[in-house]
């Protein structure tokens, strides 16, 4: 199955630090045309692996979405405009919440392949495979 990949620079913005700068590898396979992978790392270390609603975070880069774990929504600066995320673990003890942000024009380029293989509105799910190995076993 097609999939597309991209690397970006990010930041999490931590109270009296700042920008936090690190790194994001945004994945997607058609294989799964629902969902956009993302894994942060830093200095080579991989911190966490959140998986996306794909149109969430399309509409994100425009207006607020979402709600519970995750949410997105537009931000300009005097940089250019961003998309944030807040991603959400309820988990942990107490609610914590980290802000992500990255470069909208970035995304965008990024969700723009990943229409490219599977526009909006043809995304299928192949569940005969996947329930046919459930039982098998």
């Amino acid at each position: 199955m097609p999939t597309h990949s991209a690397l970006a620079d990010v930041y999490m913005a931590v109270a009296g630090a700042g920008r936090v700068p690190f790194l994001a590898h945004l994945f997607y396979d058609s294989a799964d045309p629902y969902t956009v992978q993302v894994q942060f790392f830093d200095r080579g270390t991989a911190l966490a692996r959140w998986h996306f609603d794909r149109q969430m975070l399309a509409e994100g880069l425009h207006r607020r979405v979402g709600e519970g774990d995750v949410a997105f929504r537009p931000h300009g600066t005097a940089d250019g405009d961003e998309v944030l995320m807040e991603l959400r673990d309820h988990t942990a003890p107490g609610l914590r919440t980290a802000v992500v942000g990255a470069d909208t024009a970035t995304v965008a380029e990024f969700l723009e392949h990943t229409y490219a293989l599977v526009p909006a509105g043809t995304e299928t799910l192949d569940l005969d495979g996947p329930l046919q190995d459930l039982l098998a076993r």
